[in-house]
């Protein structure tokens, strides 16, 4: 299922937030949003998943506004892990993770034997099968995060919404949770904060700033040392990755002498 955004702005308390936005995201690809802080990537996110409602423009799943469908229509297309989660009371991981079922259930229905199995499966996605009998208020921000994707998995979305997935994962969790979302075949956009993450996951990349596109394409294209240093303000050196060949970043401050840019690398 493809995601098209088409003209999306927010505007909130007489300040614009998003700016006439406009991204595509192809059916199974991984198409990530990188910025600054403030550059519009988890208000975008927001209105994919219908958390707020754009002033203007639209969100388009398969060609239909996202506004146009029910709840639970909407549930059963689109999976989202925030940033923001609050649980109050001690239900474990698996609970948890069974929570992701409820969109293909009806009030009443208990776990079947496959919404049991498909929650074991996105557990082990995660390698958090041995959380599932934990209390989630027990658990550390890493081992919550995966059990939250594990959620989003075991909901068989067409379309998942990742905000900052990476977050308090140490790096060997950051890589394999993203391979495991790659390896779903699923249409996924996500708000990414490292870049050399988002280059080597992604197979599309949008650069936003002040609400606005700045660029989009594939990462060879967007993260460039040009556009880094305009956006983020810091000097960047490309270098390829000796086994995908996906670009990485070097990062140096931007002290604006030329001999100090120079001694960190800048042209």
């Amino acid at each position: 299922m493809d995601v098209r955004i088409d003209g999306l702005t927010v505007t909130a308390a007489g300040q614009r937030l998003i700016a006439d936005l406009r991204l595509a995201v192809p059916a199974g690809a991984v198409v990530g949003l990188v910025g600054p802080n403030g550059s519009g990537k988890s208000t975008t996110l927001r209105c994919v998943y219908r958390a707020l409602r754009p002033s203007a423009g639209r969100v388009l799943l398969a060609g239909t506004d996202v506004w146009q469908l029910t709840a639970r229509d909407s549930a059963r297309r689109i999976a989202a892990l925030t940033q923001e989660h609050h649980v109050e009371f001690g239900y474990t991981a698996a609970e948890i993770v069974a929570m992701g079922r409820s969109p293909h259930k009806g009030l009443l229905d208990g776990d079947t034997a496959v919404d049991r199995e498909l929650c074991e499966q996105a557990l082990a996605r995660v390698g958090a099968t041995h959380l599932a009998a934990r209390s989630f208020l027990t658990l550390s921000g890493g081992e919550r995060q995966r059990v939250l994707i594990a959620r989003a998995l075991a909901q068989q979305p067409r379309v998942l919404v990742l905000d900052e997935p990476t977050n308090h994962l140490d790096i060997r969790y950051q890589l394999e949770i993203l391979a495991a979302v790659r390896a779903t075949g699923v249409t996924t956009l996500a708000a990414l904060h490292d870049l050399n993450l988002a280059a080597t996951t992604c197979d599309r990349i949008y650069l936003l700033a002040d609400g606005r596109v700045v660029a989009g394409g594939t990462p060879r294209e967007v993260l460039t040392p040009e556009l880094i240093g305009a956006v983020f303000g810091v000097l960047a050196h490309v270098v390829p990755h000796p086994m995908s060949g996906a670009p990485q970043l070097l990062f140096g401050m931007s002290f604006g002498d030329p001999e100090r840019e120079a001694a960190c690398g800048g042209d």
